[in-house]
């Protein structure tokens, strides 16, 4: 039954999704012999990178919104709210689904801030020294759906 490995290996790089049923039909089946588990594993390990690029991505948008709105306060807009919106309803989401990423999100919410400075710098074209160096919003604002700051 080696002839399967080979032919799983070209099947995941010829027809994705024919390799993912076939491969969960294997596992159904506890065929574990004939499960292409090289890409199995790369797989899983992917989807915990893309939750994490994800959540950090999502938080970024989030503070960059928070920032304008509160250094561009006649700018702003509902469009800048409702980016706010979605993207909490995405970190929430995740986080529900996903409880680890809350030490996650702590783990990277400094980075996030000193990225999101520097895109609300270009966005707004205000000197980066208008933002504060350190985060003045605490982690349960900024996923918290009634908070905007003043």
């Amino acid at each position: 039954m080696s002839f399967l490995k080979p032919y799983s290996q070209t099947l995941y790089n010829t027809d994705y999704l024919q390799w993912i049923e076939t491969t969960v039909e294997k596992l159904q089946n506890h065929d574990y012999a004939n499960v292409d588990w090289e890409n199995l594993i790369e797989e899983i390990a992917d989807i915990g990178r893309s939750e994490r690029r994800s959540l950090k991505s999502n938080l970024i948008v989030i503070l960059v919104h928070l920032l304008k709105w509160q250094f561009q306060p006649k700018h702003k807009s509902g469009s800048w709210e409702a980016s706010i919106i979605e993207h909490r309803r995405r970190i929430n989401e995740a986080l529900h689904e996903s409880p680890s990423l809350n030490s996650y999100i702590d783990s990277i919410f400094a980075e996030c801030y000193s990225q999101a400075i520097k895109q609300a710098k270009a966005e707004t074209g205000l000197p980066i020294e208008s933002f504060p160096s350190i985060c003045p919003y605490k982690i349960l604002d900024v996923i918290n759906d009634e908070y905007l700051p003043e």
